[in-house]
């Protein structure tokens, strides 16, 4: 079958209204940070897209201070509906906006403009319009008839969807009662700071939201601040690990969303064409930069060589390119650090044994660009089974029984998602019960909704984000 060609279809960059600097977010005005100001960068094209000033260890105290004036002065006192009108009206003005920031997204992350258009920017306002719903009516979300907010929450949010962490993060948090300092990640600041022009816009009151660019050191000066009374966070385990000792021995509440290794089995029964498309959308959606990507393939080893022939088929489809191209269905890995890593674990995986075979999609020479890759004959022993490659790299295994998918499913330290892939209802109601994952997928992958929970088990953390389970998280309960 011929694969189409397409004549570019770019979305002007114009449409960002990029700047050329952008300022902390502090008490409802944009200020001067003190830290050293840092550059970021379009990673698919590797040029400087504004100079974007940092906040020091000084600036940090003082927008906790400013949450808390915040949060003792009005937030906290307001009643429920009225914090739902702020939250509404900023849901709104992010679908006003909303063209702005996915070309925005898509030049800062890296992403294609579709997956920024059609999922990141969408789901960021349904979060503040669920949310919106929840916060007049929490005494009836089954936490006590009066359930309190916890005071300041620090929120430290990765770059893989910034604009979508930080509606997940600051979407319950406001609507609980509390206020709020938040860390974008150092290599995609931008949406974050023009999400700080919509709360102006939504004349939210000073000092409930502020939002601090800043690389590592700034993160920690928000975990270790007295004044911080919740941590929310998500990004790798080592760092998150790290978050769990500041913090232990101390009255603040803390939520991680850690790393995933995730399984995703494909049993002898299932419709291959669907489980084709939920496999390449499980590991290849934003170039595999998903926590819960389905990077381990369990393929039920009577329909191995089919369901391989046909994966790579589609994959080869698959078109790289410019992220603003409507057309790229995969854009640019976010950083060159990012991109070193994927490459050394797809070394290894060529020196521990595994068939490697990589799409012949020309790739674009300028960039960080990786083009995507399937590994056969993978042993659970390998490091590309066992460690998150957080790229567009899929490593599959075979098994005989059901039993021998769910332990191999199981054995790895993480416990974020998994998927399942059978025509039979019983067999997934029974794995779904022995997978050790906080979400799991039947005959889909990458589903997402504002009103369903979404969280980890082991090193992939702990707490629950979405949902009436997720309000828990910014409750004194």
């Amino acid at each position: 079958m011929p694969v189409f060609e397409y004549a570019p279809a770019p979305e002007s960059r114009a449409i960002a209204n990029l700047k050329d600097s952008y300022k902390p977010f502090v008490n409802g005005e944009f200020v001067d940070g003190s830290g050293e100001p840092l550059k970021t960068i379009n990673p698919a094209t590797e040029e400087v897209l504004a100079e974007v000033g940092t906040a020091s260890k000084s600036d940090v105290d003082t927008a906790v201070k400013a949450a808390r004036k915040a949060y003792d002065g009005v937030w906290s006192k307001m009643p429920g509906t009225e914090r739902a009108k702020y939250l509404f009206r900023i849901a709104r003005l992010i679908q006003e906006r909303s063209r702005e920031l996915a070309v925005l997204e898509s030049l800062d992350n890296g992403k294609p403009i579709k997956e920024s258009r059609d999922s990141d920017v969408p789901t960021a306002a349904a979060h503040f319009f669920y949310h919106a719903g929840w916060a007049d009516k929490l005494e009836y979300a089954g936490y006590g008839p009066s359930p309190k907010p916890l005071g300041v929450a620090g929120q430290i949010i990765p770059w893989n969807f910034p604009l979508l962490m930080l509606a997940w993060k600051i979407a319950p948090a406001l609507a609980t009662g509390n206020t709020v300092v938040l860390k974008p990640a150092e290599t995609t600041p931008l949406t974050a700071l023009v999400f700080a022009e919509i709360c102006q816009q939504a004349e939210l009151p000073p000092g409930v939201v502020n939002i601090l660019p800043g690389a590592g050191d700034i993160g920690a000066s928000i975990v270790e601040h007295p004044g911080i009374d919740k941590i929310a966070f998500t990004g790798s385990t080592e760092v998150g690990k790290a978050i769990q000792r500041q913090v232990a021995g101390t009255p603040k509440k803390l939520t991680l969303e850690l790393g995933g290794k995730a399984a995703n089995v494909v049993f002898e029964d299932a419709p291959l064409d669907q489980a084709i498309e939920g496999i390449v959308n499980g590991i290849f959606f934003n170039q595999g930069h998903v926590c819960c990507a389905g990077s381990r393939l369990l393929v039920q080893e009577s329909i191995a060589d089919e369901v391989l022939e046909k994966l790579r088929y589609r994959v080869s489809t698959l078109r790289i390119g410019d992220p603003l191209d409507k057309n790229t269905d995969i854009g640019a890995i976010n950083s060159a650090e990012q991109l070193a890593k994927i490459r050394g674990l797809v070394e290894s995986g060529d020196a521990e044994g595994a068939q490697r075979w990589t799409s012949p999609c020309p790739v674009p020479e300028r960039g960080f660009f990786f083009a995507p890759t399937v590994f056969a004959n993978v042993h659970q022993s390998m490091r590309i089974a066992r460690e998150e490659i957080f790229g567009p790299v899929l490593s599959v295994l075979t098994f005989r029984t059901p039993d021998e998918a769910v332990a191999k499913a199981n054995n790895t330290p993480y416990g974020l998602s998994a998927g399942i892939w059978t025509e039979k209802g019983s067999r997934i109601l029974w794995m779904a019960n022995q997978l050790r994952a906080g979400v799991v997928w039947a005959n889909t992958f990458n589903r997402f909704d504002p009103a369903a929970p979404f969280g980890g088990y082991q090193e992939s953390g702990f707490g629950r984000e979405g949902g009436r389970t997720g309000l828990e998280a910014y409750l004194d309960v």
